[in-house]
């Protein structure tokens, strides 16, 4: 028989086990949270049209591996799940399903394009699962505002409002037309660029559009030139901005081009077009590739550690800018992570400039958190910054 004393020996030893197991059960009870990583997932074209803004998902793996070799957030690895879903709707659907039911992710970051985003935005909300910086600038990630997605890139509408107020008022172009994907991306920016210039009692000069599988666009580019503007604002793929600029060279068609921040990769875009990106005006929502931010320097040095056959550009860290506000989160939101106190942490980051954007703010009805751009232009094959940091009011 065991004695008074050792009964209570095991008694002690096992309420002591005890709560341990309920402890270390706490601390990592949600899904895609384990005592030492997070799971994060991420749909990204990795081939396709949009295959150029693939690298946005490099670079944010490249993000991770430099948080995980500093130690990670709370003593926990960042552990990154990369499926290419080819710009399709349908694929991304798949690859987040599988993410969700089978990987178990805690959350999602970035995700390229609008299309492909909305084909899943719903879903994400009705599992609660948060997603953080799409990398689109559709209106629709914040308005209304859902609990578990936080926007970060600057909306269309704001991107074409500041580049068309610019053209008409700074380089008094009157005579403006548009060129755009004919989706939610293209029909947003067209979309500013009309009600900015509806306040001037003014029109575009033309507008047209291209599905984003064209592969001759020859006669859209001709179209535009009947038009006669002074410039022309581009919402399009990489691949159809660089075939415009060929088309448009081919024909003598030599407007001021503008375009969005999805194309404010001057020295690539001036690459692929052989030197015709040459004078382009473009809006950009972080810092540029050259830059001297603190910031900017230590990513770099992550590049050339974890991925020095990555090319250094805007869409790679652009990859590290959509989830710098993730990775604050986390840290607010402490050791004992779930993904209500993490949507809760997030909700208090206010004017936050700790990354390479501006002013991000987030809030229980806000869900845009920058609004900021400034304006670069292509020189000499590098981009240089033309403005401060512009907001629409």
């Amino acid at each position: 028989m065991f004695t008074k004393s050792f009964k209570n020996s095991l008694i002690v030893l096992t309420l002591l086990i005890s709560l341990t197991l309920f402890f270390g059960r706490s601390i990592a009870s949600e899904v895609g949270v384990s005592e030492d990583t997070i799971k994060i997932g991420q749909w990204s074209p990795q081939t396709g049209p949009a295959a150029l803004w693939g690298a946005v998902a490099r670079g944010t793996e490249t993000y991770f591996k430099m948080l995980n070799a500093e130690g990670g957030i709370h003593g926990r690895k960042l552990k990154h799940h990369i499926r290419d879903d080819a710009y399709q709707p349908p694929r991304t659907v798949a690859a987040v399903k599988e993410l969700v039911g089978k990987v178990e992710v805690f959350g999602f970051v970035s995700g390229v394009g609008t299309a492909t985003g909305m084909a899943v935005k719903r879903y994400l909300n009705d599992q609660k699962i948060p997603w953080v910086g799409p990398a689109s600038g559709s209106s629709r990630w914040a308005n209304p505002p859902t609990r578990y997605l936080f926007a970060l890139y600057p909306n269309y509408i704001d991107e074409a409002t500041i580049l068309t107020t610019y053209a008409y008022e700074t380089l008094k172009k009157k005579k403006i037309a548009f060129f755009y994907q004919n989706d939610d991306y293209g029909k947003e920016g067209l979309m500013g660029a009309k009600k900015t210039l509806e306040g001037y009692n003014a029109k575009l000069v033309q507008e047209v559009s291209v599905e984003p599988l064209d592969t001759d666009i020859s006669s859209q580019v001709l179209r535009l030139k009947m038009a006669n503007p002074d410039i022309v604002i581009l919402w399009l793929l990489p691949k159809h901005a660089a075939m415009t600029m060929g088309a448009a060279a081919k024909i003598g068609f030599k407007p001021t081009w503008m375009t969005t921040s999805t194309l404010s990769d001057a020295p690539m875009m001036n690459d692929i077009t052989e030197g015709l990106w040459e004078g382009v005006i473009f809006d950009c929502f972080a810092e540029l590739p050259d830059s001297k931010h603190p910031l900017m320097i230590k990513y770099k040095k992550a590049h050339d550690e974890f991925a020095p056959k990555e090319r250094w550009g805007m869409f790679f860290y652009a990859g590290f800018l959509f989830a710098e506000p993730m990775i604050e989160g986390f840290k607010r939101a402490g050791r004992d992570l779930t993904r209500e106190r993490f949507v809760d942490a997030m909700e208090t980051i206010k004017n936050w400039n700790g990354g390479i954007g501006h002013n991000i703010t987030f809030a229980p009805n806000q869900r845009q958190g920058q609004r900021s751009v400034f304006l670069g232009k292509c020189v000499k094959g590098k981009a240089v910054k033309i403005s401060d940091w512009l907001e629409v009011k």
